[in-house]
């Protein structure tokens, strides 16, 4: 019966949404859950792996149940984002919801473009924009700044991995990134704007992957709607290992497994180390760290 609730097990696993424009990833979240009442779904945690502002759209990994124990392993995961950067206006916010700060008449080439990508590659400093979640004495900075106080934050050495030019009209270039946590696409959209002896703001930001999980496994929310309609979200569901595609198993006993849910800890192998998941057959039991010496729970899954 997949009446009301308590008659349906949890859910635990991945919802890979394909993120709506002008939805912040709280109200994302929030819009989740209401599918997941309107289905008849038990009741469960549930929390997002990495914040998309409601101007970006696309892959926001929703956890669902134990999956929710990984989030925090999905925030410091890379991101990979298509954004379009258009020359002659800057604005307060770095897009375009903001009011205009500054201008110019340059409009750089393809080739020009081309040409300083290869100062934003590797290992850079970036300066984050006042409008952003990052706290200054406990403050959030977008509150700071919307309330017309000065925002002063440190700069901060992030990665990018890969940036390469897709498109060029003229007045706008849009570009792919691959990035390390922490990056600030708007910031580096407005860097490079400035490289290029012109100013700049983001009108389009999408983020294609974060982790192992990209747009081709997302949903949008009208779909996700007319599976909760429908009582079909499960179909939609990655399963909680889908979020750990880079970690190698480690096959336990059923003893090995319910020692690791108590919390023990296991004898190490030398050809077993580092981190992976404990599996007693399809059933994942616990994150775990291996060293010569031990096999160390990290985080237990509770199916």
């Amino acid at each position: 019966m997949a009446g009301g609730e308590g008659m349906t097990a949890p859910l635990h696993g991945w919802l890979i949404l394909d993120k709506p424009h002008g939805l912040g990833s709280t109200q994302a979240v929030s819009a989740v859950k209401r599918c997941l009442r309107e289905a008849g779904e038990a009741k469960t945690r549930i929390g997002h792996g990495g914040t998309l502002d409601p101007l970006a759209t696309g892959v926001l990994p929703v956890a669902l149940g134990e999956a929710t124990k990984l989030a925090g392993r999905m925030l410091d995961s890379d991101k990979a984002y298509d954004f379009t950067l258009k020359f002659g206006e800057q604005t307060d916010t770095l897009d375009c919801e903001g009011q205009g700060i500054a201008t110019s008449d340059v409009r750089p080439s393809r080739e020009e473009t081309e040409a300083v990508l290869s100062r934003f590659t590797g290992a850079i400093e970036q300066m984050p924009p006042a409008y952003s979640a990052l706290k200054v004495d406990g403050r959030r900075a977008y509150d700071l700044a919307r309330a017309g106080e000065e925002v002063v934050l440190k700069p901060r050495a992030v990665t990018i991995h890969a940036l390469d030019l897709i498109g060029h009209d003229g007045e706008s270039a849009t570009f792919s990134a691959i990035v390390s946590k922490g990056t600030y696409i708007r910031s580096l959209a407005r860097d490079i704007a400035l490289a290029l002896g012109t100013v700049g703001h983001v009108t389009m930001l999408r983020r294609t992957k974060a982790g192992p999980f990209t747009l081709e496994q997302a949903i949008s929310l009208d779909k996700l709607n007319q599976a909760a309609r429908d009582r079909a979200i499960a179909q939609y569901m990655l399963p909680l290992t889908a979020g750990l595609d880079d970690i190698p198993a480690l096959p336990v006993t059923p003893g090995e497994a319910l020692a690791l849910k108590q919390g023990k800890v296991l004898g190490g192998n030398p050809r077993k180390k580092g981190l992976m998941i404990a599996m007693d057959g399809e059933m994942p039991v616990a994150l775990v760290e291996g060293s010569d010496a031990e096999i160390r729970v990290l985080r237990g899954f509770n199916l």
